[in-house]
């Protein structure tokens, strides 16, 4: 990839591809409402799919497909208790993607 004018001026070690690749495949990930809420809400404690479900005002089945997206994409580790699945967002992306938001947004 030629290095263009922009890239000398403003930026002194340009983001390598790979990395740029996994971070917009992220963001597509939270670029929903839904999903950008329950990041929210799992950043601050370790959720199962009913209390995200009675947080957010939306159906269990609804919550679990969004919570599968964000798991197939990193963002989230799952803790099995019994029958119980307890959710805890552990990117460190996905939390200064909600920080840039509270920062820029708010």
């Amino acid at each position: 990839m030629p290095i263009s004018l922009y890239m000398i001026v403003h930026m002194s070690d340009p983001i390598p591809a790979e990395v740029i690749a996994h971070c917009a495949a992220s963001l597509r990930v939270l670029a929903h409402p839904v999903r950008l809420r329950i990041a929210e809400l799992l950043t601050a404690r370790r959720l199962s799919v009913g209390e995200l479900s009675a947080a957010l005002g939306v159906e269990q089945a609804v919550v679990s497909q969004h919570l599968t997206r964000m798991r197939n994409a990193d963002l989230l580790t799952v803790e099995r208790q019994g029958r119980l699945a307890f959710y805890r967002v552990t990117s460190p992306s996905c939390t200064a993607v909600l920080d840039c938001i509270r920062r820029t947004c708010s």
